[in-house]
């Protein structure tokens, strides 16, 4: 009976360590972890249209150049 009780009595510390442990560190610092990678998600949807900002505009001017060079062969009547 007292082995039983003192298995029961450990058992009971140990759980209730655990449970402190869980809500006074892991769940805070979860709660941190999670604001943290909102920043990281909004800074990297930033980045991701930056990006596709400057795609565009590095197509916008090839696209010009190209037509520039079209009208420069058009007007100049020679191929090379």
């Amino acid at each position: 009976m007292l082995v039983t009780r003192g298995f029961s009595l450990t058992n009971f510390v140990i759980g209730s360590s655990a449970l402190c442990f869980q809500i006074f560190v892991l769940y805070p610092w979860h709660e941190k972890l999670e604001e943290e990678f909102v920043e990281l998600r909004k800074e990297h949807a930033r980045l991701i249209e930056e990006s596709r900002e400057n795609h565009r505009n590095e197509l916008r001017g090839i696209s010009e150049q190209l037509k520039a060079l079209s009208e420069e062969r058009r007007k100049g009547g020679k191929f090379w």
